[in-house]
């Protein structure tokens, strides 16, 4: 029975390029797969892109008034896994789609994203994915104390931030960048609590 992956992790942690490996491995095998990401992702265009230069060009671009089933109907006969980039920028409603299509088309759904936005705040469509995924996996990265990171803060300018739009997109303003962070790190540096020496 075809399933519902989600794989997830903070920041560097290379979701992108085990998402790209992934295509790679498909198609090495003859498989056809469809690769998607959120139109608001717009880092790449319409390409997804890894922190070390891989980048592949997405099957389709999914707005948030997309149906996902209905945007990938033409290729429901034909492919053998459906690679979802960014999927914590995706609707509620499309977070359950994913969901629903291994159990209706029995084709494999492997979505990579973030658990929480830079505010610590499980984004809604990881919710439903956290919820709902058939497997979920974890993706390990490293905070710059060399603690495991879970968590993604937000810098303008250098500087930790813990306010702002839920969605800003690095790249999109030079002013603006991430950094994946452990749980103390965050307590300190993003909701700038003094931590007990």
């Amino acid at each position: 029975m075809a399933k519902l992956y989600f794989r997830y992790g903070a920041m560097n942690s290379g979701k992108t390029t085990v998402l790209l490996q992934t295509a790679h491995n498909y198609e090495e095998r003859d498989k056809k797969v469809v690769v998607i990401k959120p139109a608001v992702d717009t880092k790449g265009g319409d390409y997804i892109m890894n922190r070390i230069g891989l980048k592949r060009k997405v099957d389709e671009l999914i707005k948030k008034e997309d149906s996902i089933i209905k945007k990938l109907e033409k290729y429901m006969e034909t492919i053998d896994c459906i690679l979802v980039d960014e999927a914590e920028l995706l609707t509620v409603e499309q977070a359950e789609e994913l969901f629903c299509i291994p159990k209706i088309y029995e084709i494999p759904v492997i979505a990579y994203g973030l658990r929480t936005n830079f505010k610590g705040t499980v984004f809604p469509a990881s919710q439903i994915l956290l919820s709902k995924a058939d497997e979920l996996e974890e993706l390990p990265t490293i905070c710059r104390c060399g603690k495991k990171a879970r968590f993604n803060g937000r810098k303008i300018n250098g500087i930790f931030v813990n306010e702002g739009e839920d969605v800003l997109i690095d790249g999109s303003d030079s002013k603006v960048e991430y950094e994946s962070i452990c749980g103390k790190c965050f307590v300190e540096k993003v909701l700038k609590k003094e931590i007990k020496k």
